[in-house]
């Protein structure tokens, strides 16, 4: 059975830990980033070369809830889902997981509000989400998780 999340492998480096050697908060926020860049890359590539056009994903709200420390070198997999999809907006949540020796830990738990827009930057307008996003999307979504049965 096909994960019902988009996956992101990360190594925690030293740069991303503070003097007291754990990870400093706003690497959970920039690994967020690189997942959902990621995801345009691989899962949706039309939609990113509209980015590079016209179409701007504004990120309205972020969050993230720790439940453990991590350190320098420790494996994690940030796991990203759909949560809500409206007309011109979408929700998605992660999962940070620490997977040593194939046991896996949940240490934090975030969540990404985006905002479709098109325009010049001096005049942007909210625009309908791109089909494109929403067809790449369907398999990570809420909806698809509970009509096969599966919760998040």
């Amino acid at each position: 059975m096909a994960d019902d999340y988009f996956e992101y492998l990360h190594t925690v480096g030293f740069e991303e830990t503070n003097l007291v050697g754990n990870v400093y908060y706003v690497n959970y926020l920039r690994w967020q980033g690189r997942c959902r860049e990621l995801f345009l890359y691989k899962k949706a590539p039309d939609v990113l070369a509209e980015v590079q056009d016209d179409l701007k994903l504004f990120t309205l709200k972020v969050d993230c809830e720790f439940f453990a420390e991590i350190t320098a070198f420790d494996e994690l997999s940030i796991r990203m889902r759909l949560s809500e999809l409206g007309q011109t907006q979408l929700e998605f949540t992660f999962d940070y997981v620490k997977i040593t020796s194939g046991v896996e830990v949940l240490i934090a738990r975030g969540k990404q509000r985006i905002a479709c827009m098109r325009g010049p930057n001096t005049n942007t307008v909210p625009s309908l989400i791109p089909e494109g996003l929403a067809r790449a999307l369907e398999p990570y979504s809420a909806q698809s998780r509970a009509m096969s049965g599966r919760t998040a």
